[in-house]
Parts: C-alpha cells; structure tokens; sequence
C-alpha cells in the first residue's frame, strides 16, 4: 500500500486510536528521526488491545500482574505496527508523543521535540514478522517524502537513544535490511 501523511500529519491507511498523551512541538522544531521501539503487554502476548489502552490511559492494570509497574504512566506513539502489519496512528505526527522518556540524539535531549516514534509489537526475545516490515518501509517511505530531515541514516532504536534504560526493539531487529532500504529511498527523493 503507497501512504502518504496530510497536512495535519495523519498517515493514509492507518486506524486512528487518538491519544491523549501528546503535545504541541516547541516552537520551531522540526522533525528530524525516527526512532524504533517494541511492545507487547502482557509482555510476548500479541494479538491484544492492551497497548492501545495503555496508550490512551485505559489500561486495567488489574488484568496482568506485570502491570502493576505502569501505574500512572502517560506514553504514546505516533505509530504502532501490529504483529499482522495492521498500521495504528495514535498521535498526529505534527504533535510531540511521548515515547521516548529521559533520551539524548544526535548531541541534544528531549528527543520527542524533533521525532516520529513507532512502536512494532514484539519483545526483544523474538524476530518481527515480514509484514511488519512492509508497513514500516512503507510508513517510513510516506515519513520521509513528508519530513525531508529524515533520512536513511536519521533512524535510531529507544535503545539509542536511552542506553542503559531501554533495550528495544532488540537483537531481533534486522537494522541492516531496513537501513539499506531506507538508505534507497533517501537517494531517490
């Protein structure tokens, strides 16, 4: 499927779940990276709605004793792509979500000011499936045809850009084949 992103940053061809965990962007921020993540809840359990409710602050953290520990937790994604390749857009890439916490990149802080969270469903102990990567080069392919700072070399995992904090989206994550097709794309636009 070819997307693209509107004026409002809406991505064409994805389920809009709205979350209530954004913001404006600082005056004069531009977005400049995309950054990887992964998730699952209950951890290694796919197919849910639980990170949709997370998301929106809905989650019962009485239905998984895991849970306990999110507690009062604001977060969201632009994106999330499920394990099925379905796109979910959470945030209108226009506004600043909240998925990268306390996060340093390319020498500055607050990485959510200049950045399009997606968030893949999935563990660090286990590979993603191939149609999670058609969604994501697609998505990614709209991204940097709408947001020309990004680029092949502008990609970076939560575990980048908050060492010794986050691991995702782990080991299993095959940044050599998305790297070199995004590198593609950026030579072609």
């Amino acid at each position: 499927m070819l997307r693209a992103v509107d004026e409002q940053g809406w991505l064409t061809g994805a389920r809009r779940v709205l979350s209530p965990n954004c913001d404006a962007r600082p005056p004069g921020a531009e977005i400049e990276v995309l950054v990887i993540h992964s998730i699952s809840l209950p951890a290694g359990i796919y197919g849910g709605h639980d990170v949709e409710r997370l998301f929106t602050n809905q989650l019962a953290l009485a239905a998984h004793p895991s849970y306990g520990d999110l507690k009062g937790l604001r977060v969201s994604a632009h994106l999330f792509i499920r394990r099925d390749g379905e796109v979910v857009q959470f945030v209108p890439f226009e506004y600043r979500a909240w998925h990268a916490g306390v996060s340093h990149c390319e020498g500055r802080e607050r990485v959510n000011d200049f950045s399009i969270g997606i968030e893949l469903e999935g563990t660090d102990q286990s590979a993603f499936e191939e149609t999670q990567y058609e969604s994501l080069i697609d998505v990614s392919r709209a991204l940097f045809a709408r947001y020309p700072r990004i680029t092949g070399d502008r990609l970076y995992g939560h575990s980048d850009i908050a060492p010794g904090r986050k691991t995702d989206p782990g080991p299993y994550f095959d940044w050599d084949r998305y790297r070199a097709v995004m590198l593609a794309v950026s030579a072609e636009l």
